[in-house]
């Protein structure tokens, strides 16, 4: 009996864009505040969180933490404990 062979079909699955927090530049903290903030809220290290911190102080807004939106809620909820400003998007 001959073998019929089946044409392979592929699925492409398009990745989910992660979510993204944001953190905006403000003036009621110092830069050590928002730096150590932001290593308890991310888990990044010293020269990751300044990185991030100057990036909002000198852009007005920077990319401290990209994840699952259920992860991305805790750290903004961190960061806000201090009342820093920040936002959840949608990753471009």
């Amino acid at each position: 009996m001959p073998v019929i062979a089946r044409p392979q079909t592929e699925h492409v699955v398009q990745p989910r864009r992660p979510w993204q927090v944001i953190l905006f530049n403000e003036d009621r903290h110092t830069f050590d505040e928002v730096i150590l903030q932001v290593q308890k809220a991310t888990g990044c290290n010293l020269e990751e969180a300044t990185r991030i911190t100057w990036t909002a102080h000198t852009d007005g807004q920077a990319v401290c933490f990209s994840g699952p939106l259920e992860r991305c809620e805790i750290v903004a909820a961190k960061l806000q404990e201090i009342r820093l400003n920040v936002s959840i998007e949608r990753a471009p």
